[in-house]
């Protein structure tokens, strides 16, 4: 079984229902186990146009698909919840975003996929979920939590937790 760490982002809807739903489906569609979530965290957009906070966190989890397996799984759970990467604006609103960010220590560097993710260490709002499941994780020789330390996190909230349903 792999280790992998996959980061969920957005900003449109439901955002922490779609989370809940997403994870889900993440692991049934890859038979995956769910290791550790993060909480959520509210985080200002990248870009300068008008859009709402994105939430953010972070799952680990065990798999057996390989890593084109599961992104191309991963981009067929974020259509299903809406998101039309061929029609949407670069960094602009979404209903989920999932990244690959780590698959064991593979190190991959073709066109439609590279591991590590080649922004993990420049994306506060992906370290600071992250280091609250792995921090002493080693990617591409960097401890998560060193990294963290080197960013800002002005602006990151981490959001209440959701009550549990009755």
């Amino acid at each position: 079984m792999a280790s992998v760490l996959i980061a969920l982002g957005g900003n449109l809807g439901d955002v922490r229902g779609t989370f809940k739903k997403a994870i889900a489906n993440i692991c049934g569609m890859t038979q995956a186990v769910l290791v550790a979530r993060s909480s959520d965290y509210l985080t200002p957009p990248l870009s300068d146009q008008p859009q709402p906070h994105f939430i953010n966190a972070c799952i680990e989890i065990e798999t057996r698909l390989d890593p084109h397996t599961l992104l191309f799984t991963l981009h067929r759970i974020e259509k299903k919840f809406g998101r039309d990467r061929a029609h949407e604006q670069h960094w602009g609103p979404r209903t989920l975003d999932l990244d690959l960010l780590a698959y064991d220590d593979i190190r991959l560097g073709k066109k439609e996929l590279t591991l590590p993710h080649p922004r993990l260490f420049e994306r506060a709002f992906v370290l600071v979920p992250l280091a609250e499941i792995a921090p002493d994780r080693v990617i591409a020789g960097r401890r998560v939590r060193e990294a963290l330390a080197e960013l800002s996190t002005d602006g990151i909230e981490r959001l209440p937790d959701l009550p549990d349903p009755a």
